[in-house]
């Protein structure tokens, strides 16, 4: 029994390995990526989804690509609205208990067994998370990539919530209750917008890419020097 065990470890650990070869070779060339967060219960036609349709059209009208969970929902209103501007539209697709339809607005599909290799993935190529109404999942993306940033593992990027009427509750509870018992910093709250205006989205990953842009010259500057 001992052997069987140590034998599925290994292997489990060889689909690890290949769920990150194959993700950091497929997204190897990607640029200026926005990941787009909701429920896949959010169905086509109504508000919210909507938003995430034009929010993504708008983005990659800007020469932004986009990144979903590559399921139904917000994930296909985002993929779709950049598949319609022709734009890098890519879906990382989790295998999950009742299986999950990748939607076909995907010009790059990628399919994960593992929830903790897909995250490293959104936050190794994002350079912002836009988070529409959701559920755990959407709520995890958004608090694990908002710990990395606190924590200094990861470089700032935009935090942004989509929707006032479903995240301004979650967002007094941080303040009134979080940060009033001195559990987080005030500086936390900075990585976090908050916006009913798709074109406010776009400012907001404008400036954050011309900050990054400048970075990087700045960096190669001084490596020349």
């Amino acid at each position: 029994m001992i052997e069987d065990l140590k034998g599925d470890e290994s292997w489990r650990m060889f689909r690890i390995i290949s769920e990150f070869t194959e993700g950091f070779d497929k997204l190897a060339d990607t640029q200026f990526a926005v990941s787009v967060f909701g429920s896949s219960r959010i169905k086509p036609g109504t508000p919210y989804y909507q938003a995430a349709e034009s929010i993504a059209e708008v983005l990659a009208s800007n020469g932004y690509s986009i990144i979903s969970g590559g399921g139904p929902g917000v994930m296909e209103a985002a993929n779709k609205g950049a598949w319609l501007k022709n734009a890098p539209s890519i879906g990382l697709n989790i295998q999950l208990p009742n299986e999950q339809k990748p939607n076909s607005y995907q010009s790059t599909a990628l399919e994960f067994r593992y929830f903790f290799a897909r995250k490293v993935m959104f936050v190794k190529y994002s350079i912002g998370y836009i988070c529409l109404p959701g559920g755990f999942g959407t709520l995890d993306e958004f608090f694990e990539a908002l710990t990395l940033m606190q924590t200094h593992k990861i470089h700032p990027m935009p935090l942004i919530l989509y929707g006032s009427d479903y995240w301004a509750g979650l967002l007094e509870w941080i303040k009134d209750t979080v940060l009033a018992n001195n559990l987080i910093d005030e500086s936390d709250l900075h990585y976090i917008s908050l916006t009913d205006d798709p074109m406010e989205v776009v400012d907001i990953m404008n400036r954050h890419r011309e900050w990054k842009l400048k970075k990087i010259v700045e960096a190669k500057a001084g490596g020349a020097a």
